[in-house]
Formats: structure tokens, sequence, C-alpha cells
């Protein structure tokens, strides 16, 4: 279960202004804190761990860079909450443990509003009204990916055991 502050974006949001060009030769820890300052500078300095971006349809459009998602979890972001994503950012939030979840409500989320999302069973409540969305839940073997804290981190778990 992930809660936090809606921070709230619109459309077609791609990934060069998830993480400029000019920020992607940095460590990704220090990418993250230049995290959307192509559509709203400062941003990774106002949010806490735990929040979650709220977009609407075709989130995370551009390039494949697996960069744009880990600079959004690296800024302490736990999810995001959109109407629809592109297919292969989509894909790079699970490689790297971000929560994609699709909800064909977000738009009715607003800024600053208080979400508990329960990716394990596709819900997204807005606890400052109650209200609760139906989300696409994800199946077992990407939230297993999820859980692990990635691809990454799940294939170094499995070749443990």
């Amino acid at each position: 279960m992930i809660e936090g502050t809606a921070w709230k974006f619109g459309d077609n949001v791609d990934t060069d202004v998830i993480i400029p060009g000019q920020y992607l030769i940095l460590p990704a820890e220090e990418a993250a804190e230049h995290v959307m300052a192509g559509i709203r500078p400062g941003f990774a300095e106002e949010v806490s761990t735990g929040d979650v971006i709220v977009g609407g349809s075709n989130f995370g459009t551009g390039s494949s860079r697996e960069s744009a998602p880990r600079a959004i979890k690296d800024a302490g972001i736990a999810a995001i909450v959109a109407k629809s994503f592109a297919r292969i950012f989509f894909r790079n939030c699970i490689n790297v443990g971000l929560a994609p979840v699709e909800c064909s409500r977000a738009d009715e989320i607003e800024e600053g509003m208080e979400l508990r999302v329960d990716v394990d069973n596709g819900r997204v409540e807005v606890l400052d009204t109650g209200e609760s969305f139906d989300a696409v839940p994800l199946p077992e073997e990407i939230n297993a990916i999820l859980k692990a804290g990635g691809l990454v981190p799940m294939l170094h778990e499995r070749f443990r055991s």
C-alpha cells in the first residue's frame, strides 16, 4: 500500500521533460534532483518520499530512456497514477521498481490530495474525500518484480536462491 500527496501533470508528459537531456550525464541520484525540471522546475525539492505523480493520457511518451522513471523513483515518488502510459515507459517503471498504475479516472484527482494506492488490488483512494477509483491490477509476475525493487534486484534474489 502506498500513501502520499498527489502531484498533478497533464497528458503526453514526455521523457525529455521528466529528465531533460543535460542531466543525463549525472549519476542517477544527482539526476533525480532535476526530475520534472523540463515542466516544473524545482519539483524535486518539493516532493516527499512516498508521494504520487498523477498524470493524464500517454504519460512517459518519448524516448525509451530508463533514466526517466529511475529519476522519478530516486526523487522519492512511490507511484505514478495515470489514465494511460506509453508502453515502454510503463515497462521501464516496472524494471526500476516504480509502480505504474493505470486509472481511467485519474483526471478527477487534484494536486495536493492525499492518496492511498493499492497496487495489488487495483484501487486508488482519495483520502480527503473518501472516493475510491478502480485501477488496472498488475499481473502477479509484474507485482513480484515491483515488490523486489525492480528487475535487477529480483534477478539477484532468484539467482541467490
